[in-house]
């Protein structure tokens, strides 16, 4: 019989009968399943031999057009070779594969060969920027969807972070390729958030002098003040401990657990540092210098942009970046005279001439050299910004 809407509806279950299957005579393996609880399209067809038989839908749900436009498709991947059910078996363990799940399989595969270093940061991007899309099937991340949270990013955290929360995801999508995961990397043709600035930057004795007197009393400003002071890294003086501190003899030792090659390393405090730190709050029962939370401080895109909004108010800068005033620290001492194995020392970087038992026992020199080095610093510093 040709299947109509009147009479499908008709059909009725003869007696006995546990459900009775009427046919389409327009479309040859499409029908209808008449059960005691109701009706069912169904589509009918062979595979390897072995005929399957599946349902499209109930009938008081599924229009007969639809029903029978789904049956058609149906046949006619068959014809093509394909396995419907097997291709809506996998479309349903896409559907399962959420880019959290994803992203774990990807940070086991990716310890083995990034540094302890790298792998921190690609997974505090996956795992921090990518959070709002962590439910979300990997078959579902499209590029419109990609591209609107690398805004949000860029708009929340600056274009740097947009970027590199571009380049975390963009390694991941990669190894989903090459697992078979993803036919195509959504990623592709998403635009990264601006230029970013270039690696070299150093600050001018003017830019320098901005910076310094539009940062506040504040937690950030006065960190700020000490990654000018100390050209040590951003997160060495974001989770600076009061217990790493001993202001008496002007000295901060952070701790090889701390450092990014792993070694102790003792700074020098100029006057001006130690005077910034003992005007610094201390909580009780914290030792954090910095920050409220589990952590040391948070907060820095933010910070940042409120800082250089208050700049913009009366100087000119150029784009930049906190770790440009490592560069600016390092690039000042030179130009004051402090030989580069001693501006080495200062930072923290180890060279043919400081590494291995000779860096270990000059140890004690260079602690003369940095201090001197520092304090020459500091004393422009102090000049640059009437005092500081």
């Amino acid at each position: 019989m040709r299947l109509t809407r009147s009479g499908v509806t008709n059909l009725t279950l003869a007696p006995g009968r546990p459900y009775q299957i009427f046919w389409d005579e327009a479309l040859r393996g499409f029908g209808v399943r008449v059960n005691p609880t109701g009706k069912v399209w169904v589509v009918q067809y062979r595979i390897d031999g072995k005929s399957r038989r599946e349902t499209i839908g109930r009938v008081d749900t599924v229009p007969l057009d639809l029903a029978r436009e789904e049956a058609r498709k149906t046949l006619a991947r068959v014809q093509l070779g394909e396995n419907p059910r097997e291709e809506r078996a996998r479309a349903k363990a896409q559907r399962a594969l959420v880019l959290e799940a994803v992203i774990e399989r990807y940070l086991q595969q990716a310890k083995t060969r990034l540094k302890s270093r790298s792998l921190q940061e690609v997974e505090r991007h996956l795992r921090k920027h990518w959070r709002p899309l962590h439910e979300t099937p990997l078959s579902a991340l499209d590029r419109r969807v990609l591209a609107l949270r690398l805004e949000e990013i860029a708009r929340d955290s600056g274009p740097i972070a947009s970027n590199r929360a571009r380049a975390a995801l963009s390694a991941l999508l990669s190894y989903a390729l090459s697992m078979g995961l993803l036919e195509t990397n959504p990623l592709v043709g998403t635009f990264k958030a601006g230029e970013e600035i270039r690696r070299d930057h150093v600050l001018t004795d003017q830019e320098l002098q901005a910076v310094w007197t539009s940062s506040e009393n504040s937690d950030y400003g006065r960190a700020v003040k000490l990654l000018t002071l100390t050209g040590q890294r951003r997160e060495e003086v974001g989770s600076m401990r009061w217990a790493e501190l001993d202001l008496p003899n002007a000295l901060w030792t952070i701790p090889s657990a701390r450092t990014k090659n792993g070694l102790t390393h003792e700074v020098p405090l100029s006057s001006l540092a130690v005077k910034l730190l003992s005007n610094t709050p201390q909580l009780v029962g914290r030792d954090l210098v910095f920050g409220a939370g589990a952590g040391g401080y948070s907060g820095w895109s933010k910070a940042k942009r409120d800082l250089d909004e208050r700049i913009a108010r009366s100087a000119a800068l150029r784009p930049w970046r906190l770790h440009d005033l490592r560069r600016t620290v390092a690039t000042g001492m030179a130009n004051l005279g402090v030989q580069p194995h001693v501006v080495e020392a200062v930072l923290n970087h180890i060279s043919g001439t400081r590494g291995g038992v000779a860096g270990i026992y000059n140890r004690a020199t260079y602690r003369e050299e940095k201090t001197r080095a520092l304090e020459v610093w500091s004393e422009h510093v102090s000049k640059l910004t009437n005092g500081g």
